[in-house]
């Protein structure tokens, strides 16, 4: 159990959608992993200190980041790499889609920003994990109306935001879950 002080820590993810297929990409975290053991999530993780300078990503995303722009971006490429041997062009625009706030009393908590990138960015054959770490076991493409699957319930909120973006909906506004403060908030961004 987390204390009540525990930091913060900024983190990215990175939905990779195979809209033909109407698929996204996701992957299962170990039964001993601390922060989410043995769920389905999308490739992410923390930024580290030597991400900077991320590519591909609009002046509207990138003011409604901050100036942490460009570290979340390339944590956001660095995570797809190293857990799945994926890598998106250098020039792949990704888009800023949903913002949320580990809420207290996890062991570990982060302020995760998501972001999505369609499958034709992908370099190479986008089946092919032979180059992925062992961070997420039992990566595949999975449909988008996901059924069955031990997904984190931001995990499933991400999905619909998603859904509806695939579906030709506009975001007013990235959502934002606020977990940091004693009264849990959503808002726009």
């Amino acid at each position: 159990m987390a204390m009540p002080d525990t930091p913060i820590h900024p983190a990215a993810a990175l939905v990779l959608v195979w809209p033909a297929r109407g698929a996204v990409l996701m992957g299962q975290r170990g039964a001993g992993a601390v922060f989410m053991p043995s769920k389905v999530v999308f490739p992410g993780g923390r930024v580290d200190p030597d991400d900077r300078d991320g590519l591909g990503i609009s002046t509207e995303c990138a003011a409604r980041l901050g100036p942490q722009a460009g570290a979340l971006v390339a944590c956001a490429r660095r995570e797809l790499t190293e857990e799945t041997g994926l890598r998106l062009h250098p020039d792949a625009p990704l888009q800023f889609v949903f913002r949320a706030i580990t809420p207290p009393g996890s062991p570990r908590r982060f302020d995760a920003r998501f972001f999505l990138a369609k499958v034709g960015d992908v370099l190479g054959d986008p089946c092919d994990f032979s180059q992925a770490q062992d961070e997420l076991s039992h990566l595949a493409w999975v449909g988008l109306q996901v059924r069955g699957l031990d997904l984190p319930f931001i995990t499933e909120i991400v999905l619909s935001e998603v859904r509806a973006i695939m579906a030709g909906a506009t975001q007013p506004g990235v959502p934002f879950f606020d977990n940091a403060g004693p009264v849990p908030t959503f808002r726009r961004l």
